[in-house]
C-alpha cells in the first residue's frame, strides 16, 4: 500500500497474524526493505506482525529535491506519521544500518509507542562517539562516508552496474532499485545531511529507557564492537548483547534466521 506524509507517497507493506503484536522494520543503504524478505516470514512464525517502509528517498514518490529534507528529524517524523496512518499505537522497532540510527532515535524520543527495540549493527550514536574517543578503530572504518557525501558519489557508485557496493557484499537484485534513474541521490543525502556540519549535534540521541537488543556481528567491516558493546551504557532497561560470528554487515540478508529469534526473543513478556 501507500502512505502519504509531509507531502510525499511512502510504500510500505502489512504482513503476518492478523491480530499479531506490530514489529516494525527499518532498513538501511543502499537496500530497501526487501533486505528483510527472509526475515519477515520467521518473524510471522513467531506470531508477530510485520510492517515494512520504503524509507524517504527509497520509495519513488518520497524524494524531495532539497538535502535538508533528508536530516534526521525528518526520517524520525516519517515513521511516527505512517504509524499513525495507520492507528498503529504500539509495536516494536527493528532497524539495521541506517536503519538503526533512526530506530534509536525513535525509541529515545518516542519511547511510549515502542515496546522494545532490536537494534542491527548500528550502536547507540553516543555509543559511536564513545568508540571514535576510545582509540579504536572505527573512525578508519567509517572513512567511506567522505566518499559518499562526495559531489560525484553517485557516479562513483553507480558505475559498472554499481561494482563497488557489489564488491561490498550487496546483490545485483538489492541494487537494482537504487540504480534506477535518479535513485542514488536520495539515499546518499541521509548522509549528506546528517554527516555534515556539526555531527554530534545532528546526531545527539538521548538514553532509551525500553527493552533492547544490540545485534553485532563480528565480520562487520563498517562498524566495530566497540559501538556495538557501548551501547549498554545508554539503556536504561532492560539490554542485551548479542554477537554473531563470522557474519558481515548484511545481517538481514546473510544471518535472517538469528535476527529473527533475536527479534522474537525480545518480543516476549517473559
Amino acid at each position: 500500500m501507500t502512505v502519504e506524509h509531509d507531502g510525499l507517497i511512502f510504500d510500505v507493506e502489512e504482513q503476518g497474524p492478523a491480530r499479531g503484536p506490530w514489529v516494525v522494520l527499518l532498513h538501511g543503504f543502499p537496500v530497501n526493505a526487501q533486505c528483510f524478505d527472509a526475515v519477515i516470514p520467521r518473524v510471522h512464525e513467531a506470531g508477530l506482525r510485520t510492517l515494512t517502509i520504503n524509507q524517504r528517498g527509497y520509495s519513488p514518490g518520497a524524494r524531495p529535491d532539497d538535502v535538508a529534507d533528508y536530516r534526521l528529524e525528518k526520517l524520525v517524523s516519517d515513521v511516527i506519521g505512517i504509524l499513525d496512518h495507520l492507528n498503529i499505537s504500539y509495536s516494536m522497532i527493528v532497524g539495521h544500518d541506517w536503519g538503526g540510527i533512526v530506530a534509536w532515535q525513535l525509541a529515545a524520543k518516542h519511547p511510549d509507542r515502542f515496546t522494545g527495540l532490536v537494534a542491527v549493527s548500528t550502536g547507540h550514536p553516543s555509543a559511536m562517539r564513545d568508540a571514535l574517543e576510545d582509540g579504536s578503530d572505527q573512525r578508519e572504518r567509517s572513512a567511506y562516508i567522505k566518499s559518499f557525501i562526495a559531489p560525484d558519489a553517485e557516479e562513483k557508485l553507480s558505475g559498472r552496474d554499481g561494482i563497488l557496493l557489489r564488491r561490498a557484499g550487496v546483490t545485483a537484485d538489492e541494487l537494482r532499485p537504487i540504480l534506477e534513474p535518479g535513485a542514488m541521490t536520495g539515499p546518499l543525502n541521509w548522509y549528506r545531511a546528517n554527516f555534515t556540519g556539526n555531527i554530534a549535534e545532528t546526531l545527539a540521541c538521548p538514553p532509551v529507557e525500553i527493552p533492547t537488543t544490540m545485534l553485532w556481528s563480528d565480520a562487520d567491516s563498517a562498524l566495530g564492537r566497540e559501538q556495538a558493546e557501548f551501547s549498554g551504557r545508554y539503556v536504561y532497561s532492560d539490554f542485551r548483547f548479542s554477537v554473531l560470528e563470522g557474519v558481515d554487515h548484511w545481517i538481514p540478508e546473510n544471518a535472517p534466521a538469528a535476527l529473527a529469534t533475536e527479534i522474537s526473543l525480545r518480543s516476549s513478556r517473559f
